[in-house]
């Protein structure tokens, strides 16, 4: 069985370094050789469109914020459901107090409400009224509405949730209310920038290649292409930091490093929570390899039944898991094992063969998207530790509380905020400074091109996103 050669390989050498290079100009002034050779003197793009940017162009949006912190309250759960009730009475028996030993949790269950009482292992299932609760105890007192009593063996590990309640004739209504309960985030903007800096002897130097900026200007001045390049590495910059971003725990020394204490409104903040680091801490993760069967989604769509059940899925993946998906729905067909029949029917000779998907429905619509930062080989593409395959988002938008509007507002759940206010927008800024290329501000001999953004990533119901370790 054959396979691809290590040898010759692909470059991961930059090309960028931090020197105007010989290479760069015509250095070979020989009169004396009365041959003149071809040149091509357009540039080749032998890596096609090397920019990653764009995955946060196509699932969010951009809004600014006016301060060093972003706070949004998200929904909690409308229904109470515990799955750590025990109790000491044993089956048959009429009445029983449980205990809730679910973690963090007070029991705000109610007297007079009916409850659903389920052994965790076994098929046993119970159904009562309660008679009497003690918060600071985390009891409730049930009394069973069959005849033979309860049917959960004692000590049994179960679920308790209310599903109604139920009153007598002439009593007094329910005692107590429920508070409805917030969950609150955060994240804080990072400061990020880059620069290019030509010096003016070098902008009048003429070169042997064209090349061609992104605004359409070309020409045979080195410095252009430098320059467009900057510009493009700092944009793809400004989506990896909001994709990668980590914040900077007690102890680290990056905290330190970063932190100005006397200038922040945050003494000791660092860093910003980027969107791995968010799914992961409060999200999903598919772990140990890439799904492959039905069976395997089943898995995540019964966790997705738990969580905000989105309609619509996207998941922006690396190569080999979109092949593993195409896999996965060849073999739904009959003619699966054939290879010939499925992607696209009726194949003939003069029609072009199509092995791959973009999405399928089971429960939930998935679509599918390759994600080029997962691909890269000189970004993410190819890496063992911390492999991410893929990350599955959900599409549409979500309400919170907007504390800038003052008001719940419809917000699509990834979106950057950045810092901007009346005199000041820090979205995307560049300025030229120096003496060359038209800049007149120092006596610095070169020009020197800016670039700094100031953003964080939002992500509002990371509940709703799956993560794809590997």
């Amino acid at each position: 069985m054959g396979s691809v050669q290590s040898v010759p390989g692909y470059a991961l050498t930059p090309s960028a370094v931090k020197a105007t290079l010989p290479t760069n100009y015509i250095t070979n002034f020989d009169f004396m050789n009365q041959y003149l050779p071809d040149t091509y003197e357009k540039e080749f793009e032998r890596y096609g469109n090397r920019s990653i940017a764009s995955f946060l162009r196509l699932v969010g949006a951009e809004m600014p914020s006016n301060s060093d912190l972003i706070k949004w309250a998200e929904q909690g759960r409308l229904h109470t459901k515990y799955v750590s009730v025990t109790t000491n009475a044993v089956a048959g028996a009429d009445t029983a107090t449980w205990t809730v030993a679910d973690a963090g949790v007070n029991c705000n269950f109610r007297v007079n409400q009916t409850v659903f009482l389920s052994a965790n292992a076994g098929a046993a299932s119970d159904k009562a009224v309660i008679t009497a609760v003690n918060s600071s105890a985390n009891t409730f007192a049930v009394a069973y509405y069959a005849g033979g009593g309860q049917t959960i063996a004692a000590a049994a590990t179960s679920t308790a949730f209310v599903y109604g309640s139920e009153f007598t004739k002439g009593s007094t209504g329910m005692v107590g209310s429920l508070e409805s309960e917030d969950l609150f985030f955060e994240n804080k903007p990072i400061i990020i920038k880059d620069n290019y800096t030509v010096s003016g002897s070098d902008m009048a130097q003429i070169g042997w290649v064209e090349v061609t900026s992104e605004n359409g200007a070309s020409g045979y001045l080195w410095y252009i292409k430098s320059e467009h390049e900057t510009r493009l590495r700092f944009e793809d910059y400004l989506e990896m930091s909001m994709v990668e971003g980590v914040q900077a725990e007690a102890g680290g020394g990056a905290l330190a490093y970063l932190t100005v204490a006397a200038s922040q409104v945050q003494p000791g903040a660092a860093g910003t929570e980027g969107l791995f680091d968010t799914v992961a801490t409060r999200g999903n993760v598919y772990a140990g390899g890439n799904p492959t069967t039905l069976s395997d989604f089943d898995s995540i769509i019964q966790r997705l039944d738990k969580q905000g059940s989105i309609q619509e899925n996207v998941i922006f993946l690396n190569r080999n898991f979109s092949f593993d998906i195409d896999d996965m729905l060849a073999t739904q067909n009959s003619y699966g094992g054939g290879g010939t029949s499925y992607g696209l029917f009726n194949n003939d000779e003069n029609m072009a063969l199509n092995l791959g998907f973009k999405g399928f429905k089971r429960g939930y619509d998935f679509y599918k998207t390759d994600w080029k930062y997962l691909n890269d080989a000189t970004l993410r593409g190819g890496i063992v530790g911390g492999a991410i395959n893929g990350i599955l988002v959900p599409a549409g938008s979500t309400t919170v509380y907007d504390q800038i509007l003052g008001k719940n507002a419809k917000r699509p759940f990834l979106h950057v905020r950045y810092r901007a206010s009346e005199t000041e927008d820090r979205r995307y800024k560049t300025w030229i400074t120096g003496s060359a290329g038209g800049a007149q501000t120092s006596s610095l001999d070169a020009m020197e091109v800016n670039f700094l953004s100031e953003r964080a990533l939002c992500t509002l119901g990371a509940n709703n996103f799956f993560l794809f370790e590997n």
